[in-house]
């Protein structure tokens, strides 16, 4: 069990840490060397050094690029020493978390009603998996979708309460993905900050989602001496900054930042919006603005981020919202700040849980590394990549769709048509199944079924993508145009999307076409080094020999195990 202790700061300057950045690096980087070989490549600052704020990465090595879907972490951090720190246990974070995960040793696998069975004391309360959906449905009901599937469980700390309760964690998972993940030099370090991460996330989907108008942060408010440095880093730069309060009554500070160089967008910058969320105003400001800079790429070289927590801005009338609202100080906005971080994580906890939340934490430090990192979870707070129409019946029928044998899966979304009569999500799922089944026919006929029932065109436009998808799986390429087509009119924020428009239009050997969607698809995500490499095809079969080597060379740079992207290359150098 975790147990939660005194926790005194001895580094503030930027943020709030148990020891210093430089203590942190030279620490876990031995644990890495010593413990988990392979692990770690190497760390190196990025920024151009333009706006003087350290940008740098942790590059996976081959042992983590076998369990973990990212190459690379960025780190932010108003000094090179504290962003350092945060790109290396970032790497840390990631990898605990997947290889957690991927031990099976980890879980108790029951049913619902089995492990409340087992575990009559300690199970977790079924109203905070109703919660974690904000569902009008009975307990009864509730329990009985549940046990449809057997749940991961495992011993999560109730940290206001300071009790173990056993959890279905990969519910969580399911609804969160790795939201929540945290590390740091202590338990309490670690549980404070993926805790204000957690609400960092949800106030900003509830706001993103909403537009709701929120307070402006007066810039002549600003006296904390970090925050006044970086705040100058962008004003001597001309770059425009606008901050936010984005706390909506919680008991953390959330600052969110907006910002632009009218100079170099749209050309060679993007709009950056951002948030952070602290113990103290100051220190949340510190880490937007920090993560601004991270995200920037200095607001010159045309680097491409991936949107998260918040939308992504293409134009400046969109973002004309977050300039209204009343100007407020710095210091309006709460605090829990303390030189006792277990005390700030407590006055978090309780605060939260007099708001009817309650924030669980889990260990998911890597038995060898033993560097601490913890997986967070807060029910019924919100992301923004998570769909507003939700249930337990959605989650539990992805599942079933995704997961789960033939036969056992269809009893389930029987029971679902029960609960559920004519839910949206019921022929999407037999779709789902299909395509697992090796029915593509069939699939397309029931996600034709399922797009007009969607309630929102996110929903829509998957429906209307796992149409081409399933007819791509039948070598119909042609015909997968005109549903992708629909996808992306309706979500143009979707990377897969665009990405399976340019395979079939390069299957019909319409390479220009093809180079423009997979163009489109790294406009989204610029670290994908598949949609690279198949640019650099497109290029090749244009006669464009140069180009076709440059996307090559990236891709193979970025995943040097692209077999067709090092045959594509070789065949260009020996002609």
């Amino acid at each position: 069990m975790i147990e939660l202790k005194e926790c005194l700061k001895e580094f503030t300057t930027d943020q709030d840490k148990a020891c210093s950045p430089q203590d942190t690096v030279a620490r876990v980087k031995t644990a890495l060397a010593d413990k988990c070989k392979g692990v770690l490549g190497e760390t190196d600052q990025v920024d151009t050094g333009r706006l003087g704020i350290p940008v740098f990465v942790s590059v996976c090595g081959p042992e983590a690029r076998e369990i973990m879907p990212t190459r690379k972490q960025m780190g932010k951090g108003a000094s090179p020493e504290q962003a350092e720190a945060s790109a290396l246990m970032e790497l840390v974070e990631r990898f605990s978390y997947f290889s957690f995960w991927a031990d099976a040793t980890n879980f108790t696998e029951l049913t619902w009603s089995e492990a409340a069975a087992k575990w009559p004391d300690t199970i977790m309360d079924i109203q905070q998996i109703i919660l974690s959906v904000e569902e009008d449905i009975s307990e009864q009901e509730a329990i009985r979708l549940l046990d449809l599937v057997k749940w991961r469980f495992h011993p999560a700390l109730n940290v206001g309460a300071g009790q173990e309760e056993c959890v279905p964690l990969d519910w969580f998972k399911k609804l969160n993905e790795f939201n929540g993940s945290s590390a740091g030099n202590t338990f309490e370090e670690s549980i404070c900050q993926g805790a204000c991460e957690l609400v960092e996330r949800h106030v900003c989907a509830v706001i993103d989602r909403s537009r709701l108008t929120t307070p402006t942060i007066d810039p002549d408010s600003l006296d904390d001496p970090v925050l006044l440095r970086l705040v100058e880093c962008f004003e001597r730069n001309g770059v425009k900054l606008i901050l936010k309060d984005f706390t909506m009554g919680y008991p953390v500070p959330t600052v969110a930042a907006v910002a632009w160089d009218p100079k170099s967008f749209p050309a060679l910058s993007e709009i950056v919006f951002t948030a952070g969320t602290a113990a103290s105003p100051a220190k949340a400001a510190i880490r937007a603005v920090t993560e601004v800079a991270q995200l920037a790429g200095d607001f010159e070289t045309s680097r491409v981020y991936e949107a998260s927590g918040l939308s992504k801005f293409t134009e400046l009338e969109q973002i004309q919202w977050l300039e209204e609202g009343a100007v407020v100080s710095l210091d309006s906005l709460p605090t829990v700040e303390n030189s006792d971080i277990y005390n700030e994580l407590m006055a978090l906890a309780n605060g939260l849980q007099d708001k009817g939340n309650t924030l669980y934490a889990v260990d998911t430090r890597h038995p060898e590394l033993m560097v601490t990192t913890n997986y967070n979870v807060v029910p019924g707070f919100d992301f923004r990549e998570r769909t507003p129409n939700r249930s337990i019946g959605l989650f539990v029928g992805r599942i079933l769709a995704e997961d789960v044998e033939f036969d056992e899966a269809m009893e389930g979304l029987e029971v679902l048509a029960e609960v559920y009569p004519e839910a949206y999500f019921l022929p999407f799922f037999r779709g789902l199944l299909a395509l697992r089944m090796g029915d593509p026919l069939y699939a397309t006929a029931q996600f034709e079924e399922a797009e007009p029932l969607q309630p929102a065109d996110q929903e829509r436009a998957l429906a209307a993508f796992y149409q081409a998808y399933a007819l791509s799986q039948m070598e119909e390429w042609e015909e997968t145009i005109g549903h992708l087509d629909r996808a992306i009119e309706l979500d143009k924020e979707c990377k897969e999307f665009f990405n399976l428009r340019g395979v079939a239009h390069f299957k019909n050997e319409r390479y220009s076409e093809a180079a423009e969607n997979f163009q489109a698809s790294l406009d989204i995500d610029s670290g994908s080094p598949h949609d690279l490499a198949n640019l650099g095809l497109c290029h090749k079969f244009m006669g464009n020999r140069s180009e076709a080597l440059d996307y090559l060379n990236a891709a193979l740079d970025m995943d040097s195990s692209l077999e067709f992207a090092l045959k594509q290359r070789d065949e260009l150098l020996e002609s």
